[in-house]
């Protein structure tokens, strides 16, 4: 299962996540491990904690979701872990990572590691990435590139893309 943090306009209007630049860079990070857009797209349930667009910045750039927002639209979100009953989650983004991490922490904290979480009886490791957009810079830090890299390892490794994937190569 993978939780972004809202659709984008354009998502919104053909209804399919990470569909433009976001996912194009989001995509490479699954191809490095050898599974194709297409084939994520096919095999791993993609959501979001609001199901709607938030609106602009007066700044420029997507709004993220207000706390009011992402309350309003939490039943949703654990309705599809209850049905979908992931073994692993990704959460994309900072307001991903805080629906399964609630305690306040900077990604440099975050990325890089597996944490396990609980919804009822339902355990499921999650592993946070960074958001995607070519608006964020913290990718650019060659430290921040090695947490993603141990991240996308932690993913390969995990159960839940074993599970859906098989075994990555060596």
């Amino acid at each position: 299962m993978l939780v972004g943090q809202a659709p984008g306009p354009k998502e919104r209007d053909i209804g399919k996540p990470f569909a433009f630049t976001a996912g194009t860079r989001l995509f490479s990070w699954f191809a490095r491990l050898g599974v194709s857009e297409e084939e994520f797209r096919r095999r791993v349930w993609m959501c979001a904690v609001i199901r709607c667009f938030p609106g602009r910045q007066p700044q420029g750039g997507d709004r993220p979701p207000a706390p009011d927002e992402i309350a309003n639209c939490a039943p949703w979100l654990e309705e599809e872990i209850r049905i979908i009953r992931p073994l692993t989650v990704l959460a994309v983004g900072q307001p991903a990572i805080a629906k399964f991490l609630p305690e306040p922490a900077p990604l440099q904290e975050r990325v890089g590691q597996s944490f396990r979480s609980e919804r009822g009886e339902i355990a499921f490791d999650v592993i946070p990435l960074p958001h995607p957009s070519g608006r964020s810079t913290w990718l650019v830090r060659p430290e921040n590139q090695e947490r993603l890299d141990r991240a996308l390892a932690l993913l390969a490794a995990s159960a839940g893309w074993r599970a859906t994937f098989g075994p990555s190569p060596p």
